[in-house]
């Protein structure tokens, strides 16, 4: 009986592979689940290493044409060597001995799969770790750093690593902008765009009765767009978003996202635009001098009860149009709709994540993050809206009919 220290030396992989096949008869359910790509390659070769994988597939092969006797005539398939092959595991792929298997007088026409060889290649995953690993920031001129060195490990270029994640990255931000919404019990829907590279994208985002967000889809376009707006809020509501319902909409301020609800929910929606959105377009257009006494002028009035503030900030508009009309009109124009929360009632604390489209800015600074290593690729994730016990009782108490 052969001895196993004597054959277990580094790079005597071959001669292991033989010796477990021989002794094979416990690894022959891992077989069966190989076969029907029910054992995760990755846990295999953590258990039983790249030896105990060859010794798999000699044992598949055998399986199909029998036990080889040197020597000796077999069936109608025969044994014809080992070549060098790949099998994929999730974040690279191992080169392995495989074994090859031709029907009796048919040359190269007469190949033969091993059936766990065929399965190990495909069940790898790969596509779908590297776009997890891109996903953290690892960009693929650097993806080597975080994969696990392991001997003779067969290397993946960046462009090979590239094309699998956009390929998974695809099918993924497919499944986010078609995915059914009907089970969603929204109350609060916020709408924003953000500009990637030359390209606007306009992105819904919806609030649940528990205070978690959800990413509710996506447009390629800007906020100022009306066309776009208005198809984004329909494909929302095509996917199972009720309309017969009402929800406070916070907006970046656009005028055609105004227009859209409107058109698609009706007009009886609350609507709060962006304070912040709000300061900096009034900013725009003041001198340095002024811009900091204007900032705190307005942000005290948002504090105010609704008709207070409103008519603090009247009296600022009209204290600007003397030298600075353009800072007049902007800060006029929807002056209502910066006050709905305030009117609403909700708790100042609540009233932090209600007044501004900040909420829609985590997955736009999580996809810039992302972006500055995978070129012009968008992925989100569902994130927890900040807890307020007043959420339900506020809000759902003003805006539900």
């Amino acid at each position: 009986m052969e001895k196993p220290y004597h054959i277990v030396g580094k790079g005597n992989s071959k001669e292991l592979g033989a010796y477990l096949a021989k002794q094979g008869q416990a690894l022959l359910p891992m077989v069966e689940l190989m076969e029907q790509s029910q054992l995760a390659i990755d846990d295999l070769i953590d258990v039983l290493g790249r030896a105990q994988i060859e010794a798999v597939l000699r044992l598949s092969a055998e399986r199909m044409a029998g036990v080889p006797h040197p020597g000796k005539k077999g069936g109608e398939i025969g044994w014809h060597g080992r070549e060098d092959g790949t099998v994929c595991l999730r974040e690279r792929k191992l080169r392995v001995k495989r074994p090859r298997l031709r029907k009796k007088g048919q040359g190269r026409e007469g190949e033969v799969a091993v059936p766990a060889y065929e399965a190990m290649r495909g069940g790898g995953k790969l596509g779908g770790r590297m776009l997890e690993i891109l996903l953290r920031g690892v960009s693929t001129r650097q993806y080597r750093a975080v994969l696990p060195e392991m001997a003779e490990t067969v290397g993946v270029t960046r462009s090979s690593v590239s094309r699998q994640a956009v390929e998974a990255s695809e099918a993924d931000l497919r499944r986010l902008c078609e995915r059914r919404l009907d089970d969603l019990e929204l109350l609060i829907i916020y709408q924003d765009g953000v500009i990637f590279g030359e390209h606007p994208v306009l992105v819904a985002v919806g609030v649940d009765e528990k205070g978690v967000k959800h990413v509710l889809g996506i447009a390629a376009g800007a906020s100022e767009n009306q066309a776009v707006a208005k198809g984004l809020l329909e494909d929302v509501v095509r996917r199972g978003v009720k309309t017969d319902r009402r929800y406070l909409f916070v907006i970046d301020g656009s005028k055609a996202l105004r227009v859209a609800i409107d058109a698609v929910f009706g007009e009886k929606n609350p609507v709060q635009r962006c304070r912040q959105h709000k300061i900096e377009n009034v900013m725009g257009y003041l001198p340095e001098h002024l811009k900091d006494q204007t900032k705190a002028a307005l942000r005290a009035a948002f504090r105010l009860p609704a008709k207070e503030g409103m008519t603090r900030l009247e009296k600022q508009a009209e204290w600007l149009e003397r030298e600075y009309p353009s800072a007049a009109a902007s800060l006029r124009e929807g002056l209502a709709e910066m006050f709905t929360v305030n009117r609403l009632g909700v708790s100042p604390r609540l009233a932090r994540c209600l007044v501004s489209t900040n909420v829609i800015k985590s997955p736009h600074s999580g996809v810039r993050l992302r972006t500055r290593k995978v070129c012009r690729r968008l992925a989100y994730d569902r994130t927890e809206f900040p807890q307020d016990h007043g959420l339900s009782r506020s809000v759902d108490a003003q805006i539900r009919p």
